[in-house]
């Protein structure tokens, strides 16, 4: 690239000199007036006072609880200007007083407030931006709803008015060098309420009182975590960009629909938003359109329905003039250029003998890509009509309230009764604070005489968390001799016997030293949990088995300690812990991840800034499915993603290729989010398997089971009788979703021997057919 040779001018030096010598801005970022900022405001001045940077308090909340304001600890406050508004008291920046005071950093409480009319800027965030201007660094806080754009989603998502005034421009987070959100339960946020750590009168608008429940709070959390992956997806397209990756990241779902100006044309787009809402994800929509040909008035009275189809749904549309009839080639070329994920497609309207001839733009696209998944959608229309409704199952028969119970459902309904309480913390990365979270809480736990036990603990040598552990009792681990070494590991049976009230537990994808009593340490959590005894415990996204996937396409790395995610839905509390891929970096820099001689290693392999801006997403993204799925359960809301068809059956078809796992963790992500019944299948169509074929079939059996599918064999005496064996059961078990891998065979190959995927699309036109990338 020349540029980076051409020598820069007088105005851009000037402006890269006023740049290095700006104040940086963090926002700490909640869902909620009562989710912890001002506390963790404090927290992090004191932290940084301790590390010998001068800070000093510019603004704090004055309705903040007893407990949060006595984390101003020794900080200096630099008294702040108070005025009078319709009863309540106002806090404006003295702006004269801190540059005469002249701090390194400043922690300003509430971004989003308009000043006295007499001060010198009309609003906080014109205060913050002068002070970073004259480099002075500011921490500051602000709730989602009060970012102007937001609000107006939070308020017909809620469907109710905010009673908020003061709000700060939609791009405000773009501006900050770094944003952290302070991720909340509802049922922790309800609990500060009852306990008065929250109190509704001190609300800066009294009619955010109808907030307070937990369908509400849920819908503002999986807000703020849908907006903020939305915000690190935009970093993490302009660093790939910059480093000139191209294709998707693998942190976030991206949706073309491909329509002609054709009567099924609304339904694909509707089919795609449906797809788009359920995946969390962006959706394009493309007509490519021949050029010199005229559309006809049936074409243009499509068009029209279509666009404002497109309008209500607010998708992004285009039309493509394209030379030559080589659509295929230009629809691959478009979702490469825009890092697509999915194409969606109508089934191909030719016979096998047509397909020969003429060729299917279907078949033309699976051959020129292999990394970008295709959705064929399935013509039901003229069958089942178009309706769309929740995924919930209405036909389930509330169980009538004068039935006895059975003795299997009273032993089901005390085992609940007894469990114990499971809250998990989880990141994006080792080394974001779960550790320290958990350790702080317990100590908090253990202050209200709740009796906390450590029942095993990795502080990875790190001192800031073990300071953490105070007084709280640790659990002596239990050595086990494996191979004449003594290994230690957690003694399940000592905790059971001690039996606290609530157990941490670190790192629960861990294997256990064989010999232990269960195989993986989330199964000892699950024994923990049966006896009664409350669990917190930490995690990191990539152990997440249905997401095994995406973190090898984003760091390369393939993680083998997995949890499955059933266990993550038995969690009463799943919490992120949020930290911006750069201060992790800094963390890791200063030495208070890793040792210094792994440092260097760890930054430019797993910690390269692009792993952990797209593993920042999927961690986001994840959490506010998860979210949402808990909120739809309660069947009052549909949340922030779509709706779908009921009675959603998923198959998988799968051969013995190691891509094979691959193919049913999608299978469980769909089926998860359609709520669907899902099976795994394969058919046999030879004698008897070698012994690394029976390897593969052993693991694909596991691996089904632990995410909660249907395994089924079939067998066939003959190769050319597998897809109609495939299509039997396709039958059988009202299948609607077919999903299969792409084509292993070459174009001469197919062509010789036929394709199986090809067969399948004709044999299931009735049925959407997802042929997952390679």
């Amino acid at each position: 690239m020349p540029d980076q040779f051409r020598r820069k001018t007088p105005d851009e030096i000037l402006q890269s000199i006023s740049y290095i010598k700006k104040g940086r801005l963090k926002i700490i970022l909640g869902a909620v007036y009562g989710s912890g900022k001002t506390y963790h405001l404090l927290l992090e001045g004191n932290e940084l006072k301790k590390r010998g940077i001068d800070v000093v308090v510019g603004v704090v909340c004055t309705s903040s609880s007893p407990k949060t304001l006595e984390q101003l600890g020794c900080l200096e406050i630099i008294p702040s200007i108070e005025w009078e508004q319709n009863g309540h008291v106002r806090q404006d920046l003295n702006m004269t007083e801190i540059y005469k005071r002249n701090p390194e950093v400043i922690l300003v409480d509430q971004l989003a407030h308009k000043n006295h009319s007499s001060a010198k800027n009309p609003t906080r965030l014109e205060d913050v931006k002068e002070l970073i201007n004259n480099e002075i660094s500011v921490i500051t806080t602000i709730n989602i709803y009060e970012l102007k754009g937001v609000k107006k989603v939070a308020e017909q998502l809620l469907q109710l008015p905010l009673h908020v005034d003061d709000t700060v421009p939609e791009d405000t987070l773009t501006q900050a060098d770094e944003v952290r959100l302070l991720d909340v339960t509802p049922e922790a946020i309800l609990k500060r309420l009852q306990e008065g750590e929250i109190e509704e009168k001190d609300e800066q608008a009294k009619g955010l009182v109808q907030l307070y429940n937990k369908d509400n709070l849920a819908v503002l959390r999986e807000l703020s975590l849908r907006f903020l992956a939305g915000e690190v997806e935009e970093d993490l397209t302009e660093y790939r960009e910059e480093e000139g990756l191209l294709g998707p990241s693998g942190a976030s779902e991206r949706i073309l629909v491909c329509v002609q100006y054709h009567w099924n044309g609304s339904i694909l787009i509707r089919r795609g938003d449906q797809i788009a809402k359920r995946l969390g994800g962006e959706l394009l929509i493309v007509s490519f359109v021949p050029t010199q040909r005229k559309l006809s008035k049936e074409e243009e009275m499509f068009k029209r329905s279509m666009q404002k189809l497109i309008n209500k749904l607010n998708g992004k549309f285009e039309e493509l003039i394209i030379k030559g009839e080589e659509i295929a080639e230009e629809i691959v070329e478009y979702a490469m250029q825009h890092y697509v994920t999915r194409i969606i497609l109508g089934h191909s309207k030719r016979t096998r003998w047509e397909e020969i001839i003429h060729g299917s733009i279907v078949n033309r696209i699976l051959r020129k890509t292999k990394n970008i998944d295709v959705f064929i959608v399935a013509d039901r229309a003229e069958v089942h009509g178009e309706r769309v409704i929740p995924a919930i199952q209405s036909k389930i028969r509330k169980k009538n309230p004068y039935q006895r119970l059975s003795p299997d459902e009273i032993k089901e309904k005390i085992q609940g009764v007894k469990r114990g309480t499971l809250k998990i913390y989880i990141g994006a990365a080792p080394g974001v604070g779960k550790t320290y979270t958990m350790l702080r809480e317990a100590n908090q736990l253990n202050q209200n005489e709740i009796d906390v036990v450590i029942g095993l603990l990795e502080t990875h040598g790190r001192k800031e968390t073990a300071a953490q552990i105070g007084t709280l009792e640790i659990i002596p681990r239990k050595h086990i001799t494996y191979k004449n070494v003594v290994l230690e590991e957690m003694d399940l049976k000592a905790i059971i016997i001690r039996n606290p009230e609530v157990v941490l537990v670190d790192e629960l994808a861990h294997t256990n030293v064989p010999g232990s009593n269960n195989q993986k340490r989330y199964q000892d959590v699950i024994a923990i949990l049966d006896a009664g005894i409350s669990v917190i415990s930490t995690m990191n996204i990539q152990h997440v088995e249905s997401l095994n996937d995406s973190v090898k396409q984003i760091t390369g790395v393939c993680v083998r300690e997995t949890v499955p995610d059933s266990f993550l839905h038995l969690a009463d509390e799943l919490e992120l812990i949020d930290i911006s891929p750069k201060a992790l970096r800094q963390r890791m820099q200063e030495g208070y991840i890793y040792a210094r001689d792994k440092v260097e290693q760890s930054l430019s392999n797993f910690f390269k800034t692009r792993n952990l801006i797209a593993l920042r997403e999927l961690t986001l993204r994840e959490l506010a499915d998860d979210v949402d799925d808990r909120l739809e359960s309660l069947k009052r809301k549909e949340g922030v993603r779509g709706p779908w068809r009921k009675e959603e059956v998923i198959f998988v078809c799968v051969n013995l290729r190691p891509d094979s796992e691959r193919l049913i963790r999608r299978g469980f992500r769909i089926a998860y989010r359609l709520k669907a019944k899902w099976f795994v299948v394969y058919v046999k169509d030879q004698p008897s398997l070698s012994n690394d074929e029976q390897n593969i079939l052993d693991k694909i059996i596991s691996l089904t089971n632990r995410l909660g599918g249907n395994f089924e064999l079939y067998s066939t005496a003959d190769r050319r009788l597998v897809v109609g064996e495939i299509t039997k059961q396709l039958q059988d078990k009202k299948a609607t979703q077919v999903i299969i891998g792409h084509s292993a065979r070459s174009r001469w190959q197919e062509i010789k021997q036929g394709s199986i995927v090809a067969r399948v699309l004709r044999e299931a036109r009735h049925l959407d057919v997802l042929v997952v990338a390679d």
